[in-house]
């Protein structure tokens, strides 16, 4: 076993991997075979190590350790590697780690969004935005917050695609290869604000941005994402990480609190191409969690 170590070493040492991550592997590998070695009451021929031990050893670490899954998996990773090697070389002849599966971790919390406090916060700070670019913000943040469209979506939005009638009002959503495109109704909030920034505006043509800077320019993704990041410093909102994919599972959120089980009409709106993206919305957060089992009827201290 020395001696494979010793070449794997070599080897990541090529690699131009850091001191530690080669710690970390050759640490992680020296445990299994102990492990092994603690198993068998022997040392065990590295040719004769199979998938059965590698999946023995994850579950020593997951049921017996009670290790995280993160840990575990970092575990199975520096394996997998060392044995991938190994198999390359003509070392071994199989590669026992090839078909072993990583410990899933479940994640029992929805995206973080932004509560209605914060969401006043940012609209009122994006009012507040300086250089003559106070209506433009707004209008920005009031239609991220009220389609849940994506930044790239919203960077490619040309003024052909919005329609605001008095009462109505609509736009579409052409993906970068123009193949696949979707019609998102617009709420009362953002035509408001979106009429007022087009009013703002000097002349323009069909086939210009919606959002331009200052000077009429062409905004980038990365402009736009710094605009939403000031606003959000500016807010003060530091409660979450606020971004703009955070406007985007705000309005998921929201969304389904105001319309139950609409899982497939939000998949549309979102641009999802299956239900089971969108169904990260309905989880609950640990505190939803936690909420529901105060309230259970045998919640009794006898």
């Amino acid at each position: 076993m020395i001696k494979y170590l010793d070449l794997f070493s070599k080897h990541l040492i090529l690699k131009d991997l850091s001191d530690r991550t080669i710690k970390n592997y050759l640490g992680d590998i020296t445990h299994f075979y102990k492990w092994l070695i603690n198993l068998y009451d022997k040392e065990k021929d590295i040719t004769l190590i199979n998938q059965g031990d590698i999946k023995a050893y994850r579950q020593e670490l997951l049921v017996i350790k009670r290790q995280k899954a993160t840990s575990v998996n970092r575990r199975l990773q520096s394996l997998k590697n060392f044995f991938k090697y190994l198999h390359a070389l003509s070392y071994i002849k199989n590669d026992p780690s090839k078909n072993i599966k990583f410990a899933k971790k479940i994640k029992m919390s929805k995206p973080q969004s932004l509560n209605r406090k914060e969401v006043h916060l940012i609209l009122n700070a994006a009012k507040e935005s300086k250089h003559g670019l106070a209506c433009r913000n707004y209008a920005l943040v009031q239609l991220m917050l009220q389609t849940g469209l994506r930044i790239s979506e919203v960077s490619r939005l040309q003024m052909r695609d919005i329609k605001i009638n008095e009462r109505s009002g609509f736009l579409r959503v052409i993906d970068s290869k123009g193949i696949k495109e979707r019609e998102i109704p617009i709420n009362s909030s953002a035509r408001v604000a979106l009429r007022e920034y087009f009013q703002e505006r000097s002349e323009y043509k069909e086939n210009t941005p919606v959002f331009i800077s200052k000077r009429g320019d062409v905004v980038n993704i990365r402009s736009l994402q710094l605009a939403i990041y000031t606003i959000c410093k500016r807010a003060g909102i530091d409660r979450i990480n606020c971004s703009s994919h955070t406007f985007r599972h705000t309005f998921a959120s929201n969304y389904l609190k105001a319309n139950p089980n609409q899982l497939t009409e939000l998949a549309s709106l979102m641009g999802h191409d299956s239900v089971n993206t969108t169904a990260i919305y309905t989880k609950p957060s640990k505190n939803d969690l936690e909420m529901s089992v105060e309230k259970t009827e045998t919640n009794i201290y006898g």
